[in-house]
């Protein structure tokens, strides 16, 4: 499986022949100015909540790539009133695609739409795809709704934020994975802002101490996970 980091939150899932695009938030990142938006590919965006830094080009790439995006359901109905046709609206449960199964969980944040409007709640995903398990928490504080998926799940690996101020930092990320039982992490949500400038040379070591794996890719870097 293939991961591609755009900076943000904003990352690409390749595996079984599927392209999964998480939380479309790029040309406004003046950190992933090196990225080219019309040359991204997508089959599905999943979408965590209804924040500016999440969906900032969503609308643009869900009709660029007609890809279907799957979304709480508020965001689901703001999506369709601009003119985005390939839409499935999810709520807090499961569903089974083409490439696998996508559970929409809970995440501790807030949400709002940028014309003031209702976004719906907050969210993360656990897909299950080509045999292994992720989990993707969005946005979100630590909670302890994240102790179920270890009894739900054998995750394989977890991509959670680590920059603080807004969700989880570094140390409650590491709680996190005591939580949910998964030691291989990739952060998201950090040095986009001055708020949530993180030391990753740290935030590495801070992990290894603790037995675990942080994954800090650069942006518009591939890895294998």
């Amino acid at each position: 499986m293939k991961y591609t980091y755009y900076g943000q939150s904003c990352f690409l899932l390749e595996a079984a022949g599927t392209k999964l695009l998480f939380d479309p938030f790029i040309s406004q990142n003046p950190l992933a100015k090196a990225i080219d938006i019309t040359k991204i590919e997508a089959d599905y965006i999943l979408v965590s909540h209804a924040h500016g830094d999440h969906i900032g080009d969503l609308v643009t790439l869900a009709k660029q790539t007609n890809a279907k995006v799957i979304a709480m359901v508020e965001l689901g109905d703001w999506l369709e009133s601009k003119g985005v046709k390939n839409v499935h609206s999810m709520n807090f449960g499961k569903y089974t695609f083409d490439f696998g199964t996508v559970r929409m969980v809970w995440a501790a944040h807030s949400a709002g739409l940028p014309d003031g409007s209702y976004g719906g709640n907050p969210a993360g995903f656990v897909v299950e795809i080509e045999n292994k398990q992720l989990y993707f928490a969005g946005d979100t504080g630590l909670t302890l709704e994240m102790k179920l998926l270890a009894d739900l799940y054998q995750l394989d690996y977890a991509i959670l934020p680590i920059g603080g101020n807004y969700t989880m930092d570094v140390e409650d990320a590491i709680i996190s994975s005591d939580f949910i039982n998964c030691n291989k992490v990739v952060g998201v949500h950090y040095n986009t802002f001055p708020v949530i400038e993180i030391d990753t040379k740290l935030a590495k070591e801070t992990f290894e101490a603790k037995g675990k794996t942080l994954l800090l890719p650069a942006i518009g870097e591939t890895i294998d996970i």
